[in-house]
């Protein structure tokens, strides 16, 4: 008998490894970017001192989910194991950007701008950003030993519903925007990845539908911005990048290594404010991990779910050991990484490049000559391809189930453009804020800024309760919508507080991080704990006349 080889890479892996790459490169460069762009942070610090560290965390969680993927392929003898996708985690970076770092460095900058203060600023958020980030990877390695419970006590309605709601509302709709800024170049890229990687229609010499996009899209890209200098015409739409300058600034960075000073640990108490913050963050990806873990097994590769979050919680302690300030976190794209062909050594190749990347600088070079239009259109593939795994592994009845966790992401889409109209400097001189709107736009901004607040494990709660009802299991749905109370009371979700701070309610005068003592938003949270008591008094109620839950019977 001739001994099968195991199998742990494939062609399909180039196209993986592009979508996980570029996907991981833009976060980096968005950090830096952000930073700068909008707190005046200064750039060359954050490349020499945060992105190495930033990188570490991607290094090492994708070449322990490298080597999972190995194991499974010798437990099982498969040759179509695909490994889980890591990668940084976007919601996050939006969070720690705009409500811990870009804080920590304008509250401690002040009013002193000489070159020394500015350099004393930019460390000092460095150390609360690497504070709150060991924080998050040890709240997620406390949530690996129970997330095995939570993935067999939630029905695959709940779990993948939520990815739904991230995949075809955020990942899918807001890269739109951007190729439809830049259409020439965007829906060319679109298009072929479309055609590749959904229809299946090989390219030419077997070019990979990921790589061929991206390599046509910037040729255009790049004709087109010849002909714009040449005619003096406005055909593509300007994007915000890294100058040459502050790309050569972050070659070979060596000032990171000073984290293992641990000179960060002095600042702990200051961080304690940024704390409730970052609180729900980690323990949405470590919901957004039992998703994964779940969508995975739906695609075939039957991962350990504690195994998976205690990976995605060491990479992340290890980025913050190392002065990252971004948490890692498994991504939901396993399916369509699969869909792609990819097996395990994606993985491993874009371990290796983003680790060395962020090691020795040179990202900011390849993300200066790779226009962001032609590289998005990956991830509205991705999504795509989640919503359409996250209906076809649940069963049809649940289906409503799935559609209402998108609801909650919804509310993310409509905050989030709100946001970005109400913030606009015109309106801002104009003296147009949110507080001089009619009393009903009001309301509705403070309805959706609450389902914003700690929208995934909403989406993941009510698509369960929900499936629950369906199958006639009235008093677990009653369990689910007291769960949705409690959490509530603390601000997990629905938090009123501006930045979704996790909270104790206390009627106190003084403000205190961590407490809620507005009387207003106690009156909020009350109503709205009180109101799922209410439906979970009603289900328990019911649940006295309605016969024993049927026999689940796939539709």
């Amino acid at each position: 008998m001739v001994k099968q080889r195991f199998s742990w890479t494939g062609v399909g892996d180039i196209n993986a490894f592009f979508g996980l790459m570029l996907d991981n490169l833009a976060g980096l460069v968005l950090t830096v970017t952000l930073l700068a762009g909008v707190f005046g942070f200064p750039v060359n610090f954050a490349m020499r001192y945060m992105v190495p560290g930033t990188a570490i965390g991607v290094l090492v969680g994708d070449l322990l989910f490298f080597v999972m993927a190995l194991w499974l392929i010798r437990r099982t003898g498969r040759r179509d194991v695909t490994a889980m996708p890591l990668g940084l985690d976007t919601p996050s970076t939006f969070g720690m950007i705009f409500m811990v770092l870009g804080p920590a460095y304008r509250s401690a900058l002040g009013a002193d701008t000489s070159p020394e203060h500015i350099e004393a600023a930019a460390r000092h958020a460095w150390h609360i950003g690497i504070c709150c980030i060991v924080f998050s990877g040890l709240v997620k390695l406390l949530f690996a030993f129970v997330s095995n419970w939570a993935r067999r006590t939630f029905p695959r309605a709940g779990l993948l519903g939520s990815l739904a709601a991230i995949a075809l509302v955020l990942i899918t709709f807001f890269p739109i925007l951007e190729i439809f800024a830049a259409p020439l170049v965007g829906l060319l890229s679109l298009s072929i990845v479309l055609t590749t990687l959904v229809a299946r229609i090989a390219l030419p010499y077997r070019i990979p539908g990921a790589l061929g996009a991206v390599l046509v899209a910037t040729a255009v890209y790049y004709i087109i911005l010849g002909i714009e200098q040449a005619s003096g015409l406005n055909l593509l739409h300007s994007e915000a990048k890294l100058s040459w300058a502050d790309a050569h600034a972050g070659l070979l960075p060596t000032e990171w290594t000073t984290v293992f000073s641990f000179a960060w640990l002095e600042v702990w108490q200051d961080a304690l404010q940024y704390l409730p913050i970052v609180t729900p963050f980690a323990i949405a990806t470590v919901v957004g991990g039992i998703d994964c873990t779940e969508s995975a097994a739906a695609a075939g590769d039957e991962y350990s779910t504690g195994g998976v979050i205690a990976v995605e919680a060491v990479a992340t302690v290890v980025a913050g050991l190392c002065g990252g300030v971004i948490q890692t976190t498994p991504y939901i794209g396993h399916p369509a990484y699969k869909s792609m062909g990819g097996r395990a050594s994606y993985t491993l190749a874009t371990a290796l490049f983003i680790g060395s990347a962020g090691l020795l600088g040179y990202f900011g070079y390849i993300y200066l000559c790779l226009p962001s239009v032609a590289i998005i259109p990956i991830l509205v593939f991705v999504g795509l391809e989640i919503g359409a795994q996250s209906f076809a592994a649940t069963p049809k009845r649940h289906y409503t189930a799935v559609a209402l966790a998108m609801i909650p992401a919804l509310a993310v889409l409509g905050k989030g453009m709100a946001d970005k109209v109400l913030t606009d400097p015109a309106l801002l001189a104009a003296g147009i804020t949110s507080n001089s709107l009619l009393p009903d736009n009001q309301s509705a901004l403070q309805v959706l800024h609450l389902l914003y607040g700690g929208f995934i494990i909403t989406s993941l709660l009510w698509a369960s309760a929900l499936a629950a009802i369906i199958d006639r299991q009235l008093v677990r749905g009653s369990l689910l919508f007291f769960t949705c109370g409690v959490l509530t009371l603390f601000g997990v979700i629905h938090s009123p507080k501006a930045n979704f701070e996790l909270f104790v309610i206390w009627p106190t005068g003084q403000t205190i991080p961590g407490v809620l003592n507005d009387p207003q938003q106690i009156h909020t949270v009350l109503v709205l704990a009180t109101s799922y008591a209410l439906v979970g008094i009603f289900l328990l109620a019911l649940s006295r006349y309605t016969p024993d839950p049927l026999e689940a019977v796939e539709c």
